[in-house]
C-alpha cells in the first residue's frame, strides 16, 4: 500500500462528469491525496489481447475507497441499471483506460475484494442459510484469508488442455466426443447473462442460466464457430458433457478463492464453504 502524499490522480463520482483531481488542496498549509495499493491479478496479465492495458501485467493499482465512492454505492439509478459495481471499479482504478467490463471475471473479483477491504476492512459480517438446519444465521468471514488460484501444470496435463494466450482452449467431450472450443469469460459476459435473466423474468419465461452460460463460454463445436451450431449443440448437449466442461472450466480459470470454515450457531453444523457475496458485501449493516 502507498500513501502517495506526493501523488495526484483522477476520479469522478458518477462517471459522467469530467475526471476530478484525486489529490486535493485544503488551505494554504495542508494537502492530501487518496492512498493507493496494488492488487495481484489471478490471470497474471495472461489471456488479455495485445493492446489491453493489463496484457502482461501481474498487478493493477487501485485507489482506496472514499466517501465519494459510497455515493456511487447508494445511487438508486446505478443500482437499478445494474451497473453500480462497474461504476465503482471504474472510479477506483488508477489507470482510467481500463474498462471494468473488459476484465476477466477472476481479476474483477480480486479487485472488488481488495476495494471492499480498503473501504470497510477485512471482516465481512453477513447472514447465510445453514446447509444442515436451513436457518438464517450470522457469520463473520475474514476477507484477508484468500488465495489467488491459478491452474497448475498437473491439472492442465490431466485434462489435456492447451490454454492459448487469448484465454481459449479446446476440450474433447467425454460422451459425445465433440471437440469444443471454450474461452474465459469477462465482465461483458456477466452483464449479458444478467440481462438475459432479467428479460426472462420480465416476460415470465422459464430461466435457463446453465444453457445461457454454456452458449456464452463455447466458441466452436468441431471447429465450427457459427452461433447456430453452438446453439444447436448446447440444446442437445449430454449432461455428462455439460458437467465435464463446467468442472474443467473451474479447474483452469484464474480466480480468487475464498473458502472458510462455517459454524452454525443454531445446530452446531460446521463445514468449509465458499464465502457468499450478499448485499452486505458493499453495504455493511454496521
Amino acid at each position: 500500500m502507498r500513501n502517495n502524499e506526493d501523488r495526484l490522480g483522477t476520479k469522478s463520482i458518477d462517471g459522467d462528469a469530467p475526471p476530478q483531481t484525486k489529490g486535493a488542496q485544503a488551505g494554504a498549509s495542508f494537502s492530501f491525496s487518496t492512498p493507493t495499493e496494488f492488487v495481484e491479478l489471478p490471470s497474471a496479465g495472461r489471456y488479455y489481447p495485445e493492446g489491453h492495458p493489463l496484457c502482461g501485467k501481474e498487478e493493477v493499482e487501485i485507489y482506496h475507497m472514499t466517501a465519494k465512492d459510497e455515493d456511487i454505492l447508494t445511487s438508486e439509478t446505478l443500482i437499478k441499471k445494474g451497473i453500480v459495481l462497474d461504476r465503482l471499479l471504474k472510479n477506483v482504478l488508477v489507470d482510467q483506460s481500463i474498462e471494468p467490463n473488459s476484465l476477466l471475471v477472476g481479476d474483477k473479483n480480486a479487485i472488488l475484494i481488495a476495494t471492499r477491504i480498503t473501504g470497510y476492512g477485512e471482516i465481512y459480517d453477513t447472514k447465510m442459510i445453514c446447509p444442515s438446519c436451513s436457518k438464517s444465521v450470522s457469520q463473520k468471514f475474514d476477507l484477508g484469508i484468500k488465495e489467488v488460484y491459478r491452474a497448475n501444470e498437473k491439472d492442465i496435463k490431466e485434462y489435456g488442455i492447451d490454454m492459448s494466450d487469448a484465454g481459449r482452449f479446446d476440450l474433447t467431450m467425454p460422451s459425445s466426443k465433440v471437440v469444443v472450443g471454450v474461452r474465459l469469460m469477462t465482465g461483458v459476459d456477466e452483464e449479458y447473462l444478467n440481462k438475459m435473466s432479467e428479460n426472462r423474468k420480465k416476460h415470465k419465461l422459464p430461466e435457463t442460466p446453465l444453457t445461457d452460460q454454456l452458449r456464452r463460454m463455447i466458441i466452436s463445436v468441431n471447429g465450427d464457430s457459427s452461433g447456430e451450431m453452438i446453439k444447436e449443440y448446447v440444446k442437445y448437449m449430454p449432461a455428462r458433457d455439460s458437467r465435464y466442461l463446467r468442472m474443467t472450466y473451474h479447474k483452469v480459470v484464474p480466480d480468487v478463492k475464498l473458502a472458510q470454515e462455517f459454524s452454525c450457531a443454531s445446530c452446531g453444523h460446521a463445514q468449509e464453504l465458499e464465502v457468499p457475496f450478499t448485499v452486505d458485501f458493499f453495504w455493511p449493516r454496521d
